[in-house]
């Protein structure tokens, strides 16, 4: 197991749709060691493959004390209002932007031993659920936003000392 580095906005993995797992064998296993790992530094609810550089469909949680991780997620229920809330992302270090999310959602997956994981809630969770299904897809919560605040963020993001430029 080890601790991955987070690949920053503008690493075309990021924009990259990922492929689903097909078979579970040692090199999934260790992936999801890492992506626990990974997420278990204090301020990460979740860390998705691609921001470790690896273009498959898992990611690892943690939420309200509750650690975890999904294979082959899709979401299969988004409901109440959407809201605006606060969100980051490891991957645009420094910058928050009022991202639009469901307020509830429901995923499911599998386990390393190809069992169906259902995983839902409402609050962070289902923001985290949201979020970490983008990363899958190819997207990152700044897409998300509504325009004036994308115009905001990208902005923000151009006088980052990390972004490249």
């Amino acid at each position: 197991m080890a601790v991955r580095e987070i690949r920053l906005f503008g690493d075309p993995v990021l924009k990259t749709v990922s492929d689903p797992v097909q078979v579970i064998d040692d090199k999934i296993k260790a992936l999801i060691a890492d992506l626990l790992e990974t997420t278990q530094l204090p301020g990460r609810a979740g860390v998705a493959a691609p921001q470790i550089g690896v273009n498959i469909r898992a990611f690892s949680y943690n939420v309200n004390g509750k650690v975890g991780y999904l294979i082959n997620p899709e979401i299969t229920e988004l409901s109440g209002e959407k809201i605006l809330v606060d969100e980051g992302c490891l991957s645009v270090p420094g910058l928050w932007h009022r991202t639009p999310r469901f307020q509830f959602a429901r995923a499911v997956g599998i386990d390393l031993d190809g069992n169906k994981v259902e995983l839902s809630g409402n609050g962070l969770m289902a923001q985290a659920l949201q979020h970490e299904c983008d990363h899958l897809d190819g997207l990152v919560y700044l897409d998300r936003l509504e325009p004036e605040e994308r115009r905001s963020a990208m902005k923000n993001l151009r006088a980052t000392d990390w972004f490249l430029k």
